[in-house]
């Protein structure tokens, strides 16, 4: 079984500046999971999507966590090169979440509900 290893190497290095390192790691290998995974978005917006959850965690200042958080984005991009996620899984990163309204936030229905409010539910 092919391993990458990511995660290990990184632990290994012991970097200075784990963070943008990773981040750098993540854009150089973003066009080869694009074309991998068959995403149709440019690369651009692609980097827009990974910059927003780096900087959804810019605000964590504890270095165990940060350590975690790396070690972390490491064996995501590790599991995305050896192809153990979906497509659905990169598309949900790169645009987000694009249906709010699913789930326990859809329209309930009662028993009493007609069929047309049972098919206009989507």
């Amino acid at each position: 079984m092919a391993s990458l290893q990511l995660a290990t190497k990184a632990r290994q290095l012991a970097l200075v500046n784990p963070v943008p390192t990773l981040y750098r790691s993540i854009a150089k290998e973003l066009p080869r999971v694009l074309t991998i995974y068959d995403i149709d978005i440019p690369v651009p917006e692609a980097r827009a999507g990974i910059r927003s959850l780096f900087e959804s965690n810019g605000s964590v200042k504890d270095e165990r966590v940060v350590g975690m958080l790396v070690e972390k984005g490491y064996m995501e991009l590790e599991e995305t090169l050896l192809h153990y996620k979906q497509r659905s899984h990169l598309l949900r990163i790169f645009e987000g979440f694009k249906h709010k309204s699913t789930g326990a936030d859809r329209k309930k229905l009662g028993m009493d509900s007609s069929i047309d409010e049972q098919f206009d539910r989507a």
